[in-house]
């Protein structure tokens, strides 16, 4: 069988096929065609990747890369290459009245996969820079179910879920009810709902009381105040409750919601995150998230296996998105890859309350496979 491409003499590590060693990898025909031992013979293409690491393409599941139409937006292409990304999640940055523009003007523009969370406000994340704040899930006249519902039909291909903005800061005198709307829109069209929460009213507690099966928190690793944990480092019941009942908490990093002492309560406590994502945007993106690989290094340091790492960055968000055919190098599937390295060193770490902590190691980006092709990269 000829290949179009052949990754060679790389450490492969792929959680749903629990593989980890160094191992030939082929595509052709836009998908993964093999993986073995010296495929090298009659490809088109060879990338000696020895000393690299090789990964099912790498999924941002908190991302904004609605670019020019809100105000968070980064360039998606920009961003996965920088990366080593294949899949981007945009949550909420576009809703009913503006998801159009973002599909045609960005989306299918996009050489990386962009899939996204409609937001239940009609207009999505639309003022979200400082010093103008915008909280839109503070005013009613923007909660948009109707519309949300005749958008979400008609663009099943890229719509995953219904996201939804409660807190202090994204609700404000509404409170915990937008995110009532969003859950009723999500039963009604048969979708998960992702919930970002900030500082309260209303509390971390009810709204993941509110969650159901398959639901996404986002910003789990939140700091003070609202975090999952007491001030003396313990679990919050409901927050158990939640993972019991199959709720998904992710971490969306972002620029006010990873802590290093929430973290190591969290993963003291057992709690580890069941998806590692950036929530990168327009100004986050120079720090402190600054992007996907920055923030699976954060895990690392906090004692995570990279095999884990890589899991919560592939299969795990594979599964939250009900897309089986992402996150895997097995054969016969989507022929993406991402080559990243682990770098030894001294690397400062920086959380969202501006606490550093120096770790050994770090990831970074060498290199992205889509389409069975070589994409970007040294």
């Amino acid at each position: 069988m000829s290949f179009d491409l052949i990754l060679k003499g790389g450490r492969v590590i792929d959680p749903s096929q629990d593989l980890d060693r160094i191992v030939d990898v082929a595509f052709a025909g836009g998908r993964v065609a093999a993986i073995g031992d010296d495929l090298a013979d009659g490809a088109a293409e060879v990338r000696d990747v020895t000393g690299k690491i090789i990964t099912p393409g790498l999924i941002d599941l908190h991302t904004h890369v609605y670019w020019g139409g809100t105000s968070l937006g980064v360039d998606a292409d920009a961003y996965a290459r920088g990366g080593a990304l294949t899949t981007l999640v945009d949550t909420g940055s576009a809703g009913p009245g503006n998801f159009m523009g973002f599909r045609r003007h960005v989306i299918e523009r996009s050489e990386v996969r962009i899939l996204a969370y409609l937001h239940v406000s009609f207009a999505g994340i639309y003022g979200f820079a400082p010093p103008l704040m915008v909280g839109e899930s503070h005013d009613w006249r923007l909660m948009a179910a109707k519309e949300a519902a005749k958008v979400i039909a008609a663009n099943r291909d890229l719509i995953i879920g219904v996201k939804v903005r409660i807190g202090r800061n994204a609700s404000g005198p509404s409170g915990i009810a937008p995110l009532d709307v969003a859950l009723e829109l999500a039963g009604e069209v048969g979708l998960p709902v992702m919930c970002h929460i900030d500082e309260p009213p209303p509390t971390y507690e009810a709204v993941v009381a509110r969650l159901r099966p398959g639901d996404v928190l986002t910003h789990c690793y939140r700091p003070f105040p609202n975090a999952p944990v007491t001030g003396d480092g313990a679990l919050k019941a409901e927050v158990g409750r939640g993972r019991e009942r199959g709720v998904y908490f992710d971490v969306g990093h972002g620029m006010g919601s990873f802590a290093w002492r929430t973290a190591r309560a969290m993963m003291a406590a057992g709690f580890p995150p069941d998806t590692i994502s950036s929530d990168v945007h327009a100004f986050c993106i120079n720090g402190p998230a600054y992007d996907q690989l920055t923030t699976m290094s954060k895990f690392l340091h906090l004692g995570m296996p990279l095999a884990e790492v890589v899991a919560r960055s592939t299969s795990v968000p594979a599964k939250v998105m009900q897309r089986p055919e992402l996150g895997t190098l097995a054969p016969g599937a989507i022929g993406e890859a991402s080559i990243i390295s682990l770098k030894e060193g001294v690397f400062q770490l920086e959380d969202v309350r501006g606490m550093v902590e120096t770790a050994s190691t770090r990831l970074s980006a060498e290199g992205v496979v889509l389409n069975g092709r070589w994409w970007h990269g040294g």
